[in-house]
């Protein structure tokens, strides 16, 4: 039975959905890390997941096109195999969790990587990583990707010290979420995660998705990002907090 969407839902929904697709569009995956964390407080993180995954693969195809020239395939070779094996692993755990205890991990997620934004400069090597770190954070990535769509903060451990120019992380990121999100489907479906309810949501959502990748393709080459940066880390922090406090 079809049931209709409550204001909380939009009022949660619609902010994620533009943020990730600013993300997509370049202004960094690690924006995609708010999204289901925020459609939590209005829903069960499992549903909101799945809600989430159609659309990211809307914005995937966006992301893909608009950034099709500027793919670093040296790097992508490195992260895409451990990627997929992190998918894998994600599958396995998640699929014997309880909602309360993914509400949990989805908060330390949330407050973790927040807490390394933060300080997380005092502890990393000034040299560009190798290959043994691109694929252990290709792996996590992989991992936290299907449980809750955020493996844009552990794969950006790796990416960024390589200091690629912006539109080549953002194609080459665009690439490894378009194939890792295109995997996550069918084990979504054998979850039970596709009902037409969920599907409905994702459709009423949709008119978003190349709102916010459009506005990321812009803003990526004009605004300044820190500020607008550290405001969504605070956000994501109060939100892990109200997780993590309701899992206890």
């Amino acid at each position: 039975m079809l049931s209709l969407p409550e204001l909380p839902f939009f009022i949660t929904a619609i902010p994620a959905i533009i943020v990730t697709g600013l993300g997509k569009g370049g202004m960094g995956s690690a924006l995609g890390m708010i999204a289901v964390p925020l459609m939590s407080l209005s829903m069960p993180p499992v549903q909101a997941a799945a809600i989430l995954l159609p659309l990211l693969l809307v914005m995937d195809g966006f992301a893909i096109w608009g950034w099709r020239r500027h793919v670093d395939w040296r790097v992508l070779k490195i992260i895409i195999f451990p990627g997929l094996l992190g998918i894998f692993l994600g599958l396995a755990v998640f699929a014997s969790l309880s909602e309360k205890a993914i509400k949990g991990m989805v908060g330390i997620i949330a407050i973790v990587f927040c807490l390394n934004q933060w300080f997380g400069h005092y502890f990393h090597s000034p040299h560009k990583p190798g290959t043994l770190a691109g694929i252990f954070w290709s792996i996590i990535s992989g991992f936290t990707s299907f449980g809750i769509h955020s493996g844009g903060p552990p794969l950006s451990v790796y990416m960024l010290p390589l200091k690629l120019k912006k539109e080549f992380l953002a194609g080459t990121m665009a690439i490894f979420f378009g194939i890792l999100n295109l995997v996550k489907c069918p084990a979504y479906a054998a979850l039970g995660q596709f009902t037409t309810n969920n599907l409905l949501l994702s459709s009423l959502l949709l008119p978003f998705c190349p709102l916010g990748v459009w506005l990321g393709m812009k803003m990526v080459k004009t605004v300044p990002t820190d500020f607008f940066y550290n405001a969504l880390y605070i956000c994501l922090f109060l939100t892990g907090l109200k997780l993590l406090v309701g899992f206890f």
